[in-house]
């Protein structure tokens, strides 16, 4: 009885350094500053001026359901002058005929096909790097196929760059269609990302990061630091790009991109989990062990926290009002996203989902030898030894 009343007064001290780690940090977890004019009027484009180029480098796989969408999104931005690059990635259905007449009707898109994957590259790497040499703006956005950007939101990135004097500026996506389970599962990823932010944003030596809906790159910056040829093989490309910039000297900005950046993918809880699949595992390096510990471990506590009330000791009740301080961060981040409090009340329970999705992101590509991403697999043995860490 004295051990369990320990564990459960451990369990409530992890959940309340937790919690005041995530206050604390969230300082520094903001949305992209909208510019005011001096009338105090916010503005799309007032006092931006189009002074540099923008390259948009999209991977495009398979995207005949968004990429037109995503792509008449990016040309009604305001304030900047823009070249949109779509790779085509050896797509098998109608993408590359709606590209080939996008580019014909806009002088601002062009199309590249990519019909075959050099060996030792992951697809999207690859088109990444196809597109990027091809880019000749002063600044890169690598965005995705399925990402809508908000009509300003590229000049108003630019404009923190320059502020900031910053060579890298990373947003993180807002979801399309999201219930409040998607919403708390976002809040909890975003929690998990609070100290990344602020490392970042306080250039903090060893702080990195990067998100692939909105990674925008000095273009000397991109080249010298040796971009996606160093990447070839990492499957976190858009989080070890912040890391190839980091070890470079170059400064990076990160941003809570709310409705700015909106994405199509993971509409539900249940799509969540398996998109992590190939990325919870890649973010612990492949390394089994940490895996295990981390996930098993993760869920043991949370379940310790969520049985310990009912045990009606002191102990346990401490256990579950500290996984509820959770809802704290979640709720100052629900408000900055202008979501309701309900999703912030729910995200304590979501982290044993995303404990779960960590057990199975190791458990199948363990068990698969690997990755199938875009029509190709490739060997965990490959990916442990390629992948820039």
């Amino acid at each position: 009885m004295i051990v369990l009343k320990v564990l459960y007064l451990l369990v409530a001290a992890a959940f309340a350094w937790m919690t005041i780690s995530a206050i604390y940090h969230l300082r520094w977890v903001q949305r992209l500053p909208v510019h005011v004019n001096d009338r105090g009027e916010s503005s799309l484009s007032d006092g931006i001026q189009p002074l540099e180029n923008c390259s948009v480098v999209i991977a495009a796989r398979d995207e005949e359901s968004r990429i037109e969408s995503t792509i008449r999104h990016l040309l009604a931005q305001q304030g900047v002058i823009l070249e949109i690059i779509v790779v085509n990635d050896r797509s098998v259905d109608q993408t590359g005929v709606i590209l080939s007449g996008l580019s014909q009707q806009f002088t601002e898109v062009r199309s590249i096909s990519v019909e075959e994957l050099p060996p030792g590259w992951l697809g999207k790497c690859h088109a990444c790097l196809v597109g990027a040499a091809a880019a000749t703006g002063d600044w890169i956005l690598f965005t995705d196929a399925d990402c809508w950007i908000k009509p300003n939101v590229i000049a108003r990135a630019l404009r923190v760059a320059k502020t900031e004097s910053a060579d890298h500026i990373t947003l993180t996506p807002d979801i399309e269609g999201h219930s409040i389970g998607t919403q708390a599962w976002h809040l909890a990823f975003l929690i998990s990302l609070a100290n990344w932010f602020s490392g970042v944003n306080r250039d903090r030596p060893k702080s990195y990061v990067g998100m692939g809906a909105f990674n925008l790159v000095r273009s000397s910056a991109y080249r010298n630091c040796g971009g996606y040829e160093d990447l070839k093989l990492t499957v976190l490309d858009d989080v070890r790009l912040g890391l190839l910039l980091r070890r470079a000297g170059y400064r990076t900005r990160a941003f809570v991109g709310g409705d700015d950046v909106e994405c199509h993918w993971g509409t539900t809880v249940g799509n969540m989990i398996k998109i992590m699949e190939k990325n919870y595992f890649a973010a612990l390096d492949f390394r089994l062990a940490p895996a295990m510990i981390a996930s098993l471990g993760g869920m043991l506590i949370w379940f310790l926290a969520i049985i310990g009330p009912f045990t009606g000791t002191a102990a346990g009740i401490a256990a579950g009002i500290g996984m509820f301080s959770i809802s704290i961060p979640a709720y100052a981040l629900s408000r900055r996203l202008g979501w309701s409090a309900a999703c912030s009340i729910l995200t304590p329970f979501i982290y044993l989902c995303m404990f779960y999705a960590i057990f199975r992101s190791a458990w199948v590509t363990t068990r698969q030898g690997g990755i199938s991403w875009r029509g190709t697999h490739y060997s965990l043995s490959a990916l442990r030894e390629g992948s820039v860490k």
